[in-house]
């Protein structure tokens, strides 16, 4: 009989976290049935279904942070690969083979499709060629927020602070940290830490970090970690407001916000050298993120703001 075994996989991209997602099971139960065939499923078999009390019981972790996680469903010969979303906004998941003899898919994998907000839908079923000799594969799922369908729209996006003194540290395309598609269109506003964040845009809280209180320069450490707000517009992009106090967060997940609402508080978490607010709007682009070029105003007008390319 087939095998099965869910593997965890993930994806944390450039100076922000981007987290994908996870394959999940968290039990996974094997046995040997009545005729000698292992079996292996997500719950629990009947004792009369167990041959000599042959049962393990297999455990994985899920990171906190999933954004999809896998389903298996025994059908049968066949099993049922669905992505569940978690989020409150729509994501794209990516199945894919880690491992596999003597089964196929339909469709073939990898295989794409995207996932609305809260649900769940049938990536692939897996199915065994030969079912008497036997066979198995491990799976993979990844997931990106984001449809990648959305096309923004011009929008005039106010100053996501109360106005004062506004002083940019690092523009669009800045060689720091912004020369990577997700942050090309950045822009870094040096504000104390504890500065008042509030929403440059309306729209839905889709994913809140805000337990990280770690800070410094080592890209490989903290270049993939820091406290954030995503918020998704109406146009399908998506607003980052990063580096977040720990526990600055002042919204929750599935919460819709006005433009000009209190979202948060300013801090200095992950790849970060001084207390600022990193802002950035960004498209799904097919399981990629990219940065959109925005237009912001404050009270004098449209602001300018320093390109370094």
């Amino acid at each position: 009989m087939s095998a099965l075994r869910a593997l965890l996989t993930g994806c944390v991209a450039g100076a922000l976290l981007c987290t994908a997602a996870s394959a999940d099971a968290a039990r996974l139960y094997r046995w040997k049935d009545k005729e000698g065939y292992t079996q292996y499923g997500d719950q629990p078999p009947q004792p009369d279904q167990v041959a000599g009390g042959d049962l393990d019981v297999m455990r994985f972790r899920n990171p906190p942070s999933a954004l999809v996680r896998l389903r298996l469903e025994k059908q049968g010969l066949r099993y049922q690969a669905w992505a569940d979303n978690l989020m409150h906004g729509p994501v794209e998941v990516q199945l894919g083979f880690r491992r596999q003899r003597s089964v196929h898919s339909a469709p073939t994998l990898p295989a794409r499709t995207v996932v609305p907000a809260r649900s769940s839908v049938l990536v692939a079923n897996i199915s065994v060629t030969d079912p008497l000799r036997g066979g198995d594969f491990e799976l993979s799922l990844d997931g990106m927020p984001g449809d990648p369908a959305s096309q923004p729209q011009d929008y005039e996006y106010r100053i996501p602070f109360d106005y004062g003194r506004v002083r940019v540290d690092q523009g669009p395309g800045g060689r720091f940290s912004h020369s990577d598609p997700q942050n090309l269109h950045a822009v870094d506003f040096a504000v104390p830490e504890g500065t008042r964040i509030v929403a440059a845009r309306e729209g839905l809280v889709m994913q809140v970090e805000s337990d990280f209180d770690k800070a410094g320069l080592n890209r490989e450490k903290y270049g993939g970690r820091a406290n954030f707000i995503r918020i998704l517009h109406a146009d399908g992009s998506m607003a980052v407001y990063a580096h977040l106090r720990p526990e600055g967060a002042q919204v929750r997940v599935g919460q819709y916000v006005r433009k000009g609402q209190y979202i948060g508080l300013s801090g200095n978490t992950g790849f970060s050298t001084a207390p600022h607010l990193h802002f950035v709007v960004q498209a799904n682009r097919g399981m990629r993120l990219e940065s959109v070029p925005f237009r912001m105003f404050g009270p004098l007008g449209q602001l300018q703001f320093p390109t370094d390319r």
